[in-house]
């Protein structure tokens, strides 16, 4: 599997299936590598990432990420056997322990101490038979870690890490953590817009849904930031920090700082400049490919 290039993160619960195959398309004629997926409220991301892993033909399909309280592990592990196999090892699975507010608040399950409860859930998928055709080469792993100890376990449990979020700085500690080998792919929200109050406005517009979930403020919290940054309106450093704004000069130095501090790849994630959800803003794709 080819991470080589930029890759692209990107809600398409918004899109209608053919829309959906459709954009996934277009990514790929683009030349990018992967398109992440995430997981919520909307479609199974088994399911959708076989449908547009039977639409393309070279572009790797990834979860960012599939949520481990929404199935059993051995299903989980039937699902990415059998995606690899099918789509010839373009399926990329990235897991997650998700939020407490979302696990308990809204699916009403029992949200359990994170990196325990993912340490036991990797055991058990690697414990679970499998008997359907194996895939040509051994699927990848991936696990949305941010703190050290979830990093640690990215490092040694599977075959890297998913963060979601953060900062070239994060990268690097990352880096540092997990050693040299270890997959590091790195989500980065891009905003295409020169003027500074535009460009952060923007921004905070697609923060807001994130400030108040726990795993991310303590993040935040561990990159330096502090409360007064993260709450509210959220600071210019905030901002700043985990958003590359600008022209495509900046967003394609704000990459190169990730590929710097030792990501593996990248996945960019094209906020649009009207906040519209579902609606890629294709200007930066295109100035990007």
């Amino acid at each position: 599997m080819d991470l080589s290039k930029l890759g692209v993160w990107f809600f398409t619960d918004g899109m209608s299936a053919p829309f959906a195959a459709e954009t996934a398309k277009r990514i790929e004629d683009l030349g990018f590598s992967a398109l992440w997926l995430p997981e919520t409220v909307g479609r199974n991301p088994f399911a959708h990432a076989a449908w547009l892993l039977a639409n393309t033909s070279s572009l790797v399909i990834a979860t960012g990420i599939a949520n481990i309280y929404h199935r059993e592990p051995g299903v989980t592990l039937a699902a990415q056997n059998t995606l690899a196999e099918q789509s010839d090892n373009r399926f990329l699975l990235g897991l997650g322990v998700s939020h407490k507010p979302l696990v308990e608040g809204l699916r009403g399950l029992n949200y359990g101490p994170p990196v325990a409860t993912m340490r036991d859930y990797l055991d058990k998928m690697a414990a679970s038979p499998y008997g359907g055709p194996p895939p040509k080469d051994k699927p990848p792993t991936v696990i949305a870690a941010l703190g050290p100890k979830m990093l640690e376990l990215a490092s040694r449990k599977c075959d890297g890490a998913h963060p979601y979020f953060t900062s070239p700085a994060h990268t690097k500690m990352a880096r540092e953590v997990m050693g040299p080998d270890s997959l590091l792919c790195v989500e980065q929200k891009v905003v295409f817009e020169t003027d500074p109050t535009k460009a952060r406005e923007i921004s905070r517009k697609a923060a807001r849904t994130y400030q108040g979930l726990p795993n991310y403020r303590n993040n935040w919290l561990r990159m330096g930031l502090d409360q007064a940054d993260i709450d509210g309106h959220g600071s210019d450093a905030f901002i700043d920090s985990t958003f590359a704004w600008g022209d495509i000069d900046a967003i394609k130095a704000r990459v190169q700082e990730h590929y710097d501090a030792g990501a593996s790849h990248v996945c960019v994630q094209p906020v649009h400049p009207e906040g519209k959800m579902g609606e890629i803003d294709w200007r930066v794709l295109e100035a990007l490919a």
